[in-house]
């Protein structure tokens, strides 16, 4: 049965008892790809030196924020509330930690009555 590929005529040919041969082409009806392209890529991440991290709040703005929250003598807490954020944002802020949102920083601003960016 040599080079039959209808599904039928196989059938019929495992009913009759003939001997079928099977054969399995290389990664047939698989999603992965050929282990070439694998190797490549992963050769590629592996000589990757690039450090990708976030940006983080600046000193220059973490330093503004506390000065200008005690002048207004205001706890965290309570600057929180006034831009409507958890008090977390305002104590991520003043560590650094926060990754900047320019709208944040604009509410903060407003709240406070001081500019936190650029030039004073």
């Amino acid at each position: 049965m040599a080079g039959i590929k209808d599904e039928k005529a196989v059938n019929a040919a495992r009913r009759a008892g003939a001997e079928i041969e099977t054969i399995k082409k290389s990664a047939a009806g698989s999603n992965k790809s050929a282990s070439w392209g694998n190797s490549l890529n992963t050769r590629k991440l592996d000589e990757e030196s690039e450090n990708l991290t976030h940006d983080r709040v600046p000193t220059e703005l973490k330093k503004a924020i506390m000065q200008a929250r005690t002048e207004k003598k205001l706890t965290q807490t309570q600057l929180a509330q006034l831009i409507n954020k958890k008090p977390q944002v305002i104590q991520e802020y003043e560590s650094g930690k926060a990754i900047p949102n320019q709208q944040i920083i604009t509410k903060l601003e407003r709240a406070l009555g001081a500019k936190l960016r650029g030039k004073k």
